[in-house]
């Protein structure tokens, strides 16, 4: 069979060189009829042409197919195999990590809170405030006073932050407008618009017998307490790391924006990671730290891999579009549709390279991370947690390759563009609604006070959460709002529980069954490309896949002689 083969090959070689020296020549299976030149060339545009098919059907292949074909071990499916299980592995030794950090900047809230905020109980953060002036000052004196006391109250390891060999002082500034002259008796005032800003420092460290002093300002507009405390995570070295050192920023305010008579007192601290200067560690070994930025290093190799060739397999992908749009500009004399020329590129190559770009990124943070040279551990997470993310969905695309699970796959597809121009149109409405509601419902109910709340409010409406806690909290001191929040909720719920979400799922529901019939129909060619390629009915295990590259080769071989 080879051998009839290689004859035939070295025929069409032949025949080509004597084509050069007569310009009629015979059929070698029917020697009684020549052929001229331009029947050779027809002959030579369906080999192109058949052999085209083949390129474009192979590229389609799954991996299974391409393997049956030419004997190529799918190296790409075995790459994203083992780079889902250890980046899914890397994510939760992160996420441990990163789960330490989150318990100890709250329990020091939680601590500063008990410590610095005179009678605070937990959960009361909301309703904490005072009203009455002698309550402030008592409020403000208690704090320096537990300031100055930190190292007998704390079961902490908290200590004061220097500056060189002197302890950073505690900062009291107040915010006042600049002239603030106020008679409600008599319904007049004079204000200065201007906030000036007075700042106080207390040295008040390891003894505290001061007592803080106001002179009488009026029309306070914010007072803050601020103060640094320093702090070293331990129980990082029972999982054998490295503590890190904290330094928070602790900032309490009272808030007398509004001059109701209520005082709102907030406590709120910024934390900054750092790298301990001096650390001993006896009793537990550092080779679990470098055996996680060796793995980190393992997870870098496997995306940048797995990068190139999701990229290679784009760059084919569009070259082969190219040659296909050329071939029907010169053979049929028209222009391929986007949506077929979209289909050379795959979107599950796009995800994959997404997902490889951001956690190269993040596998780049997290190294800085436990070398103590970033400590934003904010960031690492969203660039891990995204990449992973879209490793985990890129595995639908091969459940696409069995057809019970494909249809899920080319059902969202399908509906993706009538979905987004729906989602457009009902988001008008959503956004009308949003608005109206701030404006109208806002100062009478606390889930309307800003957009954000509102709509928050509405789409738990749309999911049937939280509806009657909304009609029932709805103040009754004006009947005409009133009213009206009973006729913007009801109409609200109805057009979007009973309609717009109805005919969502009506969009999804149409498409699924558009797709199940072409499915029972043996997957009738829905497109101009489908058609092209469904002429070519050379199965992956035909031997024509790996004989085509040989067979070009020759003919070449011949023809450049």
């Amino acid at each position: 069979m080879c051998l009839a083969y290689l004859i035939t090959v070295f025929r069409r070689c032949s025949l080509n060189s004597d084509m050069e020296e007569s310009s009629e020549t015979y059929d070698v299976h029917e020697t009684n009829r020549p052929i001229s030149w331009e029947d050779h060339q027809c002959q030579s545009m369906e080999e192109r042409t058949e052999c085209l098919r083949r390129k474009i059907k192979y590229y389609f292949m799954n991996p299974c197919e391409k393997y049956h074909a030419r004997g190529r071990i799918p190296w790409k499916l075995m790459l994203q195999i083992i780079k889902i299980a250890i980046v899914t592995m890397q994510l939760v030794l992160f996420g441990l990590s990163n789960q330490m950090v989150v318990t100890f900047k709250e329990e020091n809230l939680l601590t500063f809170k008990h410590l610095f905020l005179k009678d605070y109980v937990d959960g009361s953060m909301e309703a904490y405030a005072v009203y009455r002036q002698a309550d402030v000052y008592d409020h403000i004196d208690y704090i320096i006073t537990q300031y100055g006391l930190l190292h007998n109250n704390t079961v902490g390891n908290h200590e004061y932050e220097k500056n060189g060999s002197s302890y950073n002082p505690l900062l009291l500034c107040q915010n006042f407008y600049r002239n603030g002259s106020i008679y409600p008796g008599s319904e007049t005032f004079e204000i200065d618009a201007h906030v000036d800003t007075d700042v106080t420092l207390c040295h008040t460290v390891k003894n505290t017998n001061g007592h803080f002093t106001d002179h009488a300002k009026e029309a306070h507009v914010l007072m803050h307490v601020t103060f640094a405390v320093m702090a070293i995570n331990l129980q990082t070295v029972r999982y054998r790391e490295l503590p890190d050192c904290y330094d928070f920023t602790v900032i309490i305010t009272f808030n007398n924006q509004a001059h109701s008579g209520r005082m709102k007192v907030d406590l709120e601290m910024d934390v900054e990671i750092n790298e301990c200067k001096d650390w001993k560690v006896t009793g537990a070994s550092a080779r679990k730290i470098y055996l996680t930025v060796m793995f980190d290093c393992v997870i870098l190799i496997t995306c940048i891999t797995s990068f190139v060739l999701c990229t290679r397999s784009v760059v084919k992908g569009v070259l082969l579009m190219f040659e296909y749009s050329r071939h029907c500009r010169t053979h049929s004399g028209r222009n391929v549709p986007w949506s077929d020329k979209l289909e050379f590129v795959s979107g599950w190559y796009i995800l994959m390279i997404v997902s490889d770009t951001l956690t190269i990124i993040g596998s780049i943070l997290k190294i800085e991370i436990e070398s103590k040279v970033f400590t934003s551990y904010d960031v690492c997470s969203i660039f891990l947690g995204t990449g992973t993310m879209f490793v985990w969905i890129g595995v639908i695309r091969y459940m696409g390759y069995f057809k019970k699970y494909n249809i899920l796959i080319v059902t969202l597809r399908a509906a993706f563009p009538n979905v987004i121009r729906f989602i457009c149109c009902a988001g008008i409405i959503y956004i009308s609604y949003c608005f109206c509601g701030w404006i109208v419902i806002g100062p009478y109910h606390e889930k309307f006070r800003t957009l954000n709340t509102v709509s928050e409010c509405l789409f738990s409406l749309i999911n049937g959460d939280d509806m009657f806690p909304t009609f029932k909290d709805m103040q009754q001191k004006s009947n005409l709002v009133w009213i009206f929040s009973r006729v913007y909720l009801y109409t609200f719920v109805s057009l979007f529980i009973y309609m717009i979400l109805s005919l969502f799922i009506t969009i999804i529901t149409d498409t699924y069954d558009t797709v199940k019939v072409q499915a029972q129909e043996n997957g009738v060619p829905i497109s101009e490309l489908q058609k092209f390629l469904s002429v070519c009915k050379d199965l992956p295990n035909s031997g024509v896949y790996r004989l085509e590259k040989n067979e070009s080769c020759i003919i070449s071989c011949c023809i450049n002689r």
